[in-house]
């Protein structure tokens, strides 16, 4: 099914009202945003009148390089400038029992205020960081804002992470402070966060329901706080430290700016999802994933409103979620449409556009997608790295399943061979970016050398994303997978290197090495090797269960089992491509570099191929 666009997608829309008013085409309008980008970001924020308490003194400044480059240099931007005093709800959460929480733009200044006056009271300065893990209440947008009032730096955290992710987060960021809540359900579950958090010694502030915590300040006092703690802040003002997974060590720190990540958001909606003023958008996600700050900081800036989901997305939850909430631009992983599909086939939506994203999309998933929302389907792919996309989906030109019609304002995508030139049509190549935008992550936390090697050290002045893609004859892009071995789990990211270091920590464990194998509802699951000081009866389930206790289930591996080696190279690097092959039963291709390929022999008994 090919979807094509209206006449009033094509006149009303955003883009559409953009292409006419400068008669200009999409093709143009693509490659004015990243040729000429002292034009086309100064254009787009008077557009959503983006509030600058000082004009800047250069919009892109690159003389410490490409890869440092800094943006509206000079600036007076606190992103909290754009919360508006209204009584217009601004936020609007539901949970699993259908409850509803309502804030208004009003409520959400003032407890931001409150809260980045308490915070500035405590100690807290300028710069510090303060983490939130907590799951999507309605609260959790003021704290954010709170805290990027005061000029500190907000760290969020999946919720579903158990006390192992959060520690390694936590350190690395040298948090001061931390925001969650006492309690709260996830498939008629009660969850208790805070029992996580009981090693960690920082200041720490609770959502308090029906718990008696000590050691916690609670939120509501903070909210009685009352005074403003409002820091002036520049464009290149740090905002967040948010992490995301690699394939080998720590989790990357991505450091972004006010006057980087909300602004690449913000475009993204307006161009891509024809995000409108007042209507309420919402992506099914968690504020420790890219997705749940791009909602709220890009919402902030185009005036819209933010329906959270507090819970598990069932067909009948979400349809309810949509109708309650009154969400008009809805945004899934293709995991979860897979899931909504198979469970409910006959499924309706009633949105005005629906997005993707997180990992390729079968056609069928698509079409029916499509189908159930009688919307456009807004493929979508970029990263936390790049504070959004670099593909998408524009309403004003046919969409084909699983295929992106265009490139994310302000990127210069191309798909390169291994000789470093563009690839022919329907060659599967690396997915890189030519240009440079505001969104771009201003290196990894702590660690400038890795920012480095990740992105750019494969071809000078090129930022390699890490996966593969292909276009068409007619332009249109598709993206096939990782180019390299970081997990893909229900849209998210997942580090080998991150999993095998808690596998390892276990008493009875040498090492390890995870890899993803492709699955149906998940897109992939994740599937662990180890290989124990001595193989006894009980083990396999007692790492198990120290897994489940240290990671939490949203990082656990589907199998877990047992080898007395692992493929390895003559310098020692395990070969986790071998792995993922063995398993699939692929071709191995060239093993000669392996030290031990009798091991793949041993795996593939173990997993039963």
């Amino acid at each position: 099914m090919i979807w094509r666009p209206d006449r009033d997608w094509i006149e009303e829309s955003n883009i559409g009202k953009w292409l006419a008013h400068r008669g200009i085409s999409l093709n143009h309008f693509q490659e004015l945003s990243w040729s000429k980008p002292e034009v086309f970001w100064p254009d787009f924020l008077d557009e959503v009148s983006l509030v600058l308490k000082k004009k800047p003194k250069r919009v892109l400044d690159t003389s410490l390089g490409r890869e440092w480059a800094k943006w509206f240099v000079g600036a007076s931007l606190n992103i909290s400038d754009q919360i508006k005093d209204s009584p217009d709800v601004m936020v609007r959460s539901m949970n699993e029992e259908g409850d509803i929480k309502e804030l208004t733009s009003s409520q959400v200044l003032q407890w931001s205020k409150s809260i980045s006056s308490w915070l500035k009271r405590n100690g807290l300065r300028k710069g510090d960081r303060v983490a939130v893990y907590m799951p999507m209440r309605a609260e959790i947008v003021p704290i954010m804002l709170g805290i990027v009032r005061a000029g500190m730096i907000v760290v969020p955290l999946f919720s579903g992470y158990g006390e192992e992710p959060i520690r390694v987060r936590l350190e690395d960021s040298e948090a001061r402070a931390i925001f969650t809540v006492d309690s709260y359900k996830r498939k008629g579950k009660e969850i208790e966060p805070f029992r996580n958090l009981e090693k960690f010694n920082l200041i720490k502030i609770a959502l308090k329901t029906n718990k008696e915590l000590k050691d916690y300040w609670n939120l509501e006092d903070l909210l009685r706080e009352g005074g403003d703690g409002y820091e002036e802040t520049e464009s290149e003002d740090p905002l967040m430290i948010i992490y995301t997974s690699g394939t080998t060590g720590k989790p990357k720190g991505c450091v972004h700016v006010h006057g980087g990540f909300p602004i690449k958001a913000a475009a993204d909606m307006y161009f891509h999802f024809d995000v409108r003023k007042t209507e309420f958008v919402s992506w099914i996600s968690d504020m420790g994933w890219m997705m749940g700050p791009w909602l709220v900081f890009g919402s902030l800036i185009l005036g819209a409103n933010m329906a959270l989901l507090d819970g598990f997305a069932d067909s009948e939850t979400l349809q309810r979620f949509i109708s309650s909430a009154n969400v008009k631009v809805l945004g899934l992983s293709a995991s979860l449409i897979r899931s909504l599909r198979a469970s409910r086939p006959n499924a309706k939506l009633d949105v005005r556009v629906v997005g993707n994203t997180g990992e390729p999309i079968d056609p069928e998933s698509w079409n029916w997608v499509a189908e159930a929302t009688s919307a456009p389907v807004i493929n979508y792919s970029g990263g936390t790295e790049i504070s959004g996309g670099i593909l998408g989906n524009y309403v004003v030109k046919e969409m084909k399943p699983s295929a992106f019609n265009g490139q994310s304002p302000g990127i210069r995508a191309e798909v390169m061979r291994e000789d470093g030139q563009a690839a022919p049509p329907n060659y599967e190549g690396e997915l890189v970016i030519l240009s440079l935008w505001p969104g771009m992550t201003r290196g990894f936390w702590k660690d400038p050398e890795r920012y480095i090697s990740t992105y750019w050290s494969k071809w000078k002045g090129v930022w390699v994303h890490g996966d593969l893609a292909m276009k068409d004859s007619e332009g249109y892009f598709y993206i096939l997978g990782r180019s390299d071995d970081t997990i893909k789990v229900s849209g998210k990211r997942v580090g080998p290197g991150e999993i095998e270091a808690v596998i390892n920590s276990h008493p009875a464990v040498v090492e390890s090495a995870c890899v993803g194998v492709p699955d149906q509802l998940k897109g992939e699951r994740i599937i662990c090797l180890a290989v124990p000081k001595i193989i006894k009866d009980g083990l396999e389930k007692d790492i198990v269960n120290y897994l489940e206790e240290k990671l939490g289930k949203a990082l656990m591996p589907s199998e877990l089992r047992l080898v007395p080696e692992l493929p390895k190279t003559r310098n020692a690097k395990i070969m986790r491509r071998l792995i993922r092959n063995t398993i699939l039963g692929r071709d191995l291709g060239d093993i000669s570099s392996l030290e031990n390929p009798q091991s793949l022999e041993i795996i593939k008994k173990s997993i039963g191929k």
